[in-house]
Order: C-alpha cells, then structure tokens, then sequence
C-alpha cells in the first residue's frame, strides 16, 4: 500500500534536505533590496532581488548589531550572508541573513530619484498648484484593477458612508508591462467627463509591482489633470511619484475613500445638533427681543403724551388736595387764634365791664369823664349802662353848702 505522508512531515523532509546542503548553510547573495520592513520586534524583513528572481529574506534582531552597520532600504545593492532553509508552518525557503553589506542603489530606486529630482524642478510637487477636495462629492471615478482588493474595499466603504455617491470604475492595469498607460488613460477619462474626484491606487506590493505608479505618463497625467486626484498605493513607508504629484495621498485605497466620500450618516448626525442648537438660539433670541420689546413698551407707554398728561393731572389732583387741605388748616389755625383773640378783646371792651355793673361818664361832647373835679355845679352828663344811658346832675358838696 502506498504511504501517505502529512504536510508537516514533507515540510520537514524538505528542511533537513536544505540544511544538509553545505553550500545553503553557508552562501552570500547580491541583490536589490525590495519591500524592507523594520518590525518592532527588532528583526528585518526583506527581499533579494534581480532581473529575473527574488528571494525572500530575515534578518533577526540579534543578528543586527555584528551583521549591519547601515539603514537598509528599498533599491539598494547589497549582498546578504547566512543559510537558506524552509520555514516549516509555511513550506516556504527564504535566507536568513547574518550579515549584510552594501553595495549602492538599485537601478529602480536609481530611476525613482531621477525622476523625482526632474519633476520636483518643474513644479510636480508645488503645494500652491494642489486642489481642495471637494466637501461633497456626488461622482467619484476610481482608476484601479478591476478584480482587486481595492475595488472591494472601496464600493464597501462606499457604501457605508454615503451611498449616494455614484462610483465609476476605469479598468487599468495596475502591474507590469502597459499599466502606467491605462492609469494615464483613466485619469484623462475621467478628467474629461465631469466627476468630482479622481482615486488612483492599487493595494501594497514591493516597488516592482508598484512600479507603474512611478512613471512620467502618470505624472504628466496627474499634473494636467484639471480635477483632484487622491493617489492611494497601499503602502506607508515609501511614496510612489504619483503620490507626490497628487493632490492628496492616501496611505491605501481605503483611506483615499474615506478622505473623498464623506460620512454622511455623521453629517445627519450633526445637521441634527445643529439643528437643536439653532433653536435653543432662537428660543433664547427670541426671548431676548422680546424682553427688549416689554422693555421698550412701558418706556413708551410711560413717556406717550397722554400718560404723561394723566401724571400731570393726578399730580395736579394731589397737589390741590394738599392745598385744599393746607389751607383748611391754615384757616383753621387763623380761625383759632381770631377766637382766642376775640375773647381776649371782648374780655378788654368797656360793654363787658358795663355788663359787671359798672357805668361809663361823659360830657354832652361825648368825652369821657374819669373825675368829679371835670364837671360844674348843675351840669349834666350821660351816664352809660351796659342796658341804656340816663342824665344825671352832680350833687352840690355839703360841706361847702
């Protein structure tokens, strides 16, 4: 019967063969540095690259500080020591590095500084020519591979944030010979038939699949293009020529989405608040003139001719009371004091004394007589009472008979 053996043990099998190789445990290769990345844990992932072949690299942390004494990037040269063996869970050989030298940049990366320098001095990259997104869009045309990642995610997100928006796709090839063509072509479609924005990109890769979006085609496209262009190329590490001639980069097709599609359920969201807001403005405007008015009405109310005419007459009205009333004192005090004096004078006339039984003399000319010595003998005089008045003769004086 035949065997049958498990995945784990022909990876297994494959890997005692490769470390039993001594030129494997033991070999130097010279290559283009592809796709580096520094992982936190300190170790470096890499690829080796030519013309027609690449190879999957490690370098770990421990080996770094004896094996590299530089800052590896992509497109540079460099020639990589250590083993070749397969890595077990993924049945997959790359070269464990110990030791890494550099021998210059790469021809691509070569390519890639050049034309930057050339584009930069004729203005490519000036921030004063970059548009502004607008705030919101209806049309978006998207250049991108029609069967990729990208796409995917883009009509997802799409769809979650507004979908209203309409999408467009311009089918481009994003990879290998005649890509840059027809993302040139898809940008000046779309330029020419009146969408809002542009979204070029494609999702990461090492800079030979992402070698397209490096060519003066799509540089020259982008820069005349007369609608905003968002570049998202799926990598953060390095920019892509097209991501320094866009008007906006994007770290990924997604995130080109999301800065050109905004969210419109959070809009709502926020027309809402300010809706709310608006009226408790309103509410407490409204209060404020009318405040104001009640303010204003009794200030015109207290300064209109008529009532002042009826403050002047009640104060008027209170003032002639108070006369009224003043001078009824007045009159009554006068009264009081004319009773007090009138007694006192009744109590003073010659009548009132009369009255107490006393008489009043005087001569036939009306003058008074206060002496006996006045009158003669035999003649007459009045005598008043308080009753009536008689005539009266003096006596003769018996002691002068």
């Amino acid at each position: 019967m035949k065997r049958v053996f498990s995945v784990s043990q022909v990876n297994s099998y494959i890997r005692r063969i490769f470390d039993g190789d001594y030129a494997l445990r033991n070999i130097s290769i010279k290559g283009e540095v592809s796709n580096c990345k520094y992982h936190s844990s300190g170790h470096i992932y890499f690829t080796l690259k030519d013309a027609g072949a690449s190879i999957r690299c490690i370098m770990f942390s421990s080996d770094r500080a004896g094996g590299l004494n530089f800052r590896m990037e992509n497109g540079q040269q460099v020639t990589a020591s250590g083993n070749i063996t397969v890595y077990g869970r993924d049945g997959t050989y790359q070269l464990y590095a110990r030791k890494i030298v550099s021998d210059g940049l790469g021809e691509l990366y070569i390519r890639y500084e050049e034309l930057k320098k050339e584009l930069y001095a004729a203005g490519y990259f000036d921030f004063e020519r970059k548009k502004e997104l607008p705030p919101y869009p209806e049309r978006i045309g998207i250049v991108t591979a029609p069967t990729g990642a990208a796409i995917k995610d883009i009509t997802s997100i799409a769809g979650r944030r507004n979908p209203f928006v309409q999408l467009i796709l311009y089918p481009a090839r994003v990879q290998g010979e005649g890509a840059a063509k027809t993302i040139a072509e898809g940008i000046r479609y779309f330029d020419r038939n009146d969408v809002d924005i542009i979204i070029i990109g494609r999702g990461g890769g090492s800079i030979e699949d992402l070698w397209a979006f490096n060519e003066r085609e799509v540089a020259d496209a982008i820069f005349a293009a007369k609608t905003p262009v968002i570049s998202g190329t799926g990598h953060e590490i390095d920019m892509t020529i097209a991501d320094y001639c866009a008007d906006v980069r994007a770290a990924t097709p997604s995130a080109a989405c999301e800065l050109a599609i905004p969210d419109i359920y959070s809009i709502l969201q926020q027309i809402t608040q300010y809706r709310v807001s608006l009226d408790l403005m309103m509410e407490r405007k409204t209060d404020g003139y009318r405040q104001r008015y009640e303010r204003c009405r009794r200030l015109l109310d207290a300064r209109h001719p008529g009532a002042m005419l009826l403050k002047q007459q009640m104060r008027l009205t209170g003032l002639k009371t108070a006369l009224h009333v003043k001078m009824e004192q007045i009159l009554s005090e006068k009264k009081h004091r004319m009773d007090i004096l009138s007694g006192k004078l009744t109590a003073l006339s010659p009548s009132e004394r009369l009255r107490g039984g006393y008489v009043f003399a005087q001569d036939d000319r009306g003058h008074p007589i206060s002496s006996v010595s006045q009158l003669t003998a035999g003649q007459a005089f009045t005598l008043i009472f308080a009753d009536g008045q008689i005539r009266a003769v003096p006596l003769p004086d018996p002691d002068n008979n």
